[in-house]
């Protein structure tokens, strides 16, 4: 059959799920994945073809996707920070927000930390190490740490680091349960779990249902329950001048900066994602 014709087929299944922009990226990442072939080649090449068994790989990836399982976790890996990652149904799918969020790390790095200085960086709550990760590649005199209380998120980040070539510190840990560290730390990050149970019906299904519900919600009474506990280490493992760093709900902005206010925070900054909403802050502890 020729893609061509089979990649009409594929968006139509998809229509009553997905959008046709969304459907056809799913084609397009599957056409690079299992065949190494990219848009242009199908544009050059119309008369490309698929055998028999090509067909039957696509269709059980469509019937996958109709299930509403993203297509990260059926190709088990992703794109993030121009590295690649393994994900799986243990860790969260990387969102492009996070990019944000670790470039802001490391335009600060580059701002107000000089080059020849050794600086530890932690991250909490890790997953799949894509933060970690892309600040060890992206900051050649950190030593990073990373931190999470799933063991099988752990074993995806350290062979996300191997895989990028990069040495990081893993430490299996539940922080809400954790008093100090033996460290003390430059940079402290975090995306902690923020949904609450209240912007469920905002979630699409393909996360709802898929994605690890430990790495994303929280209880409605208590939502700032993790930027309490880590905000609170942050004060006593921070080192003069260390900097905090969180991706936040972005209906708590403000709640944000009154809780690292009522803290020995200073220089609190709230910086809107891509899309305009309130998706991170950072801040410096006051020592």
């Amino acid at each position: 059959m020729r893609i061509k014709t089979y990649r009409t087929h594929f968006i139509q299944e998809l229509l009553p799920i997905y959008d046709v922009l969304e459907a056809e990226s799913f084609f397009y990442l599957i056409l690079e994945e299992k065949h190494h072939l990219k848009q242009i080649h199908l544009a050059l090449n119309p008369d490309l073809e698929l055998n028999e068994s090509d067909v039957e790989v696509w269709e059980n990836l469509l019937k996958e996707l109709k299930k509403e399982i993203p297509i990260q976790y059926l190709l088990g890996k992703t794109h993030f920070f121009g590295l690649d990652f393994e994900v799986n149904s243990n860790v969260l799918i990387p969102r492009p927000e996070t990019e944000e969020l670790v470039q802001w790390i490391i335009d600060t790095v580059n701002k107000e930390f000089p080059s020849d200085k050794k600086i530890n960086i932690l991250d909490i709550g890790t997953g799949s190490g894509c933060i970690a990760v892309s600040l060890a590649k992206n900051i050649p005199n950190a030593k990073v740490f990373a931190l999470d209380v799933s063991n099988e998120a752990l074993k995806t980040a350290k062979n996300n680091a191997r895989c990028n070539g990069v040495k990081i510190q893993f430490l299996h840990k539940n922080i809400l349960e954790t008093t100090c560290f033996q460290e003390e730390f430059d940079i402290i990050v975090s995306n902690p779990p923020y949904v609450r149970n209240l912007e469920k019906a905002e979630i699409k299904n393909n996360v709802l249902q898929h994605e690890p519900h430990l790495a994303l919600f929280v209880d409605d009474s208590d939502a700032l329950i993790f930027y309490e506990k880590i905000s609170q280490l942050a004060e006593n493992n921070l080192t003069e001048k260390g900097k905090l760093f969180f991706e936040i709900n972005q209906y708590l902005g403000n709640e944000m900066v009154d809780l690292l206010q009522n803290k020995k925070f200073k220089n609190i900054e709230l910086k809107k994602d891509i899309y305009e909403n309130n998706r991170m802050i950072a801040c410096e502890v006051i020592k």
